[in-house]
């Protein structure tokens, strides 16, 4: 095994490896970007919306997650295009040259993911919250928010955890209908040029790329499992 993935059909004088190499960097940063957002503002709304279920904030958390989960991706990123960009003119809508360029970019490819987490969040919270430890550290006069981040959060947030891992692999490559979209030079633009100009070396080399890339993430994510959570490797061992 060498690691050559062979030469480009369609671009003379330039490997598989090398385009990689060039656009990966792109894809990764704007993957990273948006993992973050989806992360951390994922989080953050499913625990709001779980702290106070049935009111006002919750049902409007709902709605905006179940609308960012239904709603496509090239649909996000067509109407912030429209609106942000050439409506308002506040934002540029294509390329990928600086702080203002990875904006709108961004929020597209984080939309669905944020909205996914948030729901998985909010549903492990709001099971957590019916244990027996989170009604005795109520009792003791602990605070929402207290009991939110020392006894609650670790344990809701395992699904996300495991949802983290393929997804961080497919934001890292790229997305290919927001780069697409946002002419961002990334992987995943390659990787679409590549089925119109039946560019099969690209295809097959950014499809052995990507699926190392989910293993190598998934590998990750079961290592970092048991410091989430002690629990796992003391019921590994008892089995």
């Amino acid at each position: 095994v060498t690691g050559d993935l062979g030469p480009s059909y369609k671009y003379e004088g330039r490997s598989v490896n090398d385009i990689i190499g060039e656009s990966f960097p792109v894809s990764a940063q704007l993957g990273l970007l948006a993992l973050c957002v989806a992360v951390v503002g994922g989080i953050a709304a499913g625990a709001i919306s779980a702290m106070r279920p049935n009111g006002i904030i919750y049902y409007a958390i709902t709605f905006i997650s179940t609308l960012g989960i239904s709603v496509p991706t090239f649909i996000i990123g067509a109407v912030l295009v429209y609106v942000v960009g050439f409506e308002l003119g506040w934002l540029p809508v294509a390329m990928w040259r600086g702080p203002s360029y990875m904006i709108l970019p961004v929020l597209t490819l984080a939309a669905q993911p944020m909205a996914f987490i948030a729901r998985l969040t909010r549903s492990g919270l709001l099971d957590v919250y019916q244990q027996e430890y989170i009604r005795t550290a109520r009792a003791k006069g602990l605070g929402a928010w207290n009991i939110l981040i020392r006894h609650a959060l670790g344990n809701a947030i395992l699904p996300v955890i495991t949802y983290i891992g393929p997804l961080a692999a497919s934001l890292l490559t790229g997305s290919f209908i927001v780069e697409t979209i946002f002419a961002i030079p990334g992987l995943g633009q390659y990787f679409v040029t590549s089925i119109y100009n039946r560019d099969y070396t690209v295809i097959l080399g950014v499809t052995v790329f990507y699926s190392t890339l989910i293993v190598v993430l998934n590998i990750i994510v079961d290592m970092i499992y048991p410091i989430i959570d002690p629990r796992v490797t003391t019921e590994k061992e008892r089995a």
